[in-house]
């Protein structure tokens, strides 16, 4: 599958329902962030080894968080895994498109507690031309970051035990965090969408999941 497809296929099935998501989609290359051996089925709606032990998440998925997260252009956006850059790629074109001023952009911050995998992020991010709209932190993302400011959106790209409580924390009144909780397995664990409203924060099960554990504090051991 090319990349025009998948975007074509990920609309069809209903996981794209925003232009702004689709326009995401189609202006970030996953080729660039999947290793050269991996290059002829970057386009196929399938999870592909990072190195490390981690992977790149299937298209749909990417794209089904970024729907839940509700991004909006100037936000403020924490991404706890970085994996190999791309799904951080795919917020940025959200937040911070490319074809908007500089003045107007959002930022991304993208925590990797792997600091090969935070490297390989750097690079690829530098590569693909969003150096400038994402910084990458190698640090433990699971116990926040002391920024100035709360953050609007937090997606968390791999399993934890609970939702971290600093993760809460951080996020700003009405901010959204995406997270996959539940134990390291191939399925099992549960997507949930967490709310901030004052002092309250509210949790919706979306669907069933498989990914990778989270290090760190609050992540598994």
């Amino acid at each position: 599958m090319d990349h025009a497809r998948l975007v074509e296929s990920l609309v069809r099935r209903g996981i794209i329902k925003t232009e702004k998501v689709r326009r995401a989609a189609e202006r970030v290359k996953r080729e660039l962030f999947v290793p050269e051996r991996y290059r002829r089925v970057a386009y196929e709606d399938i999870p592909l080894p990072i190195g490390e032990d981690q992977t790149i998440s299937a298209p749909h998925m990417v794209f089904m968080m970024n729907e839940l997260l509700d991004l909006e252009e100037g936000q403020l956006v924490l991404e706890v895994g970085s994996g190999s850059g791309y799904h951080a790629a795919t917020i940025a074109e959200i937040v911070a498109p490319s074809d908007s001023p500089p003045s107007r952009w959002g930022t991304v911050i993208t925590v990797e507690i792997n600091p090969k995998l935070a490297s390989l992020a750097f690079e690829n991010l530098s590569k693909a031309g969003y150096s400038s709209r994402v910084h990458v932190i190698n640090a433990d993302g699971s116990m926040g970051l002391p920024l100035r400011r709360k953050v609007d959106r937090i997606v968390v790209t791999a399993a934890a035990p609970q939702v971290p409580p600093p993760l809460v924390e951080m996020l700003a009144d009405g901010g959204k965090l995406v997270i996959p909780v539940g134990s390291p397995g191939f399925w099992g664990q549960d997507l949930l969408l967490v709310e901030k409203r004052g002092d309250k924060v509210m949790k919706k099960y979306i669907t069933e999941v498989a990914f990778v554990p989270l290090r760190g504090r609050y992540g598994w051991s």
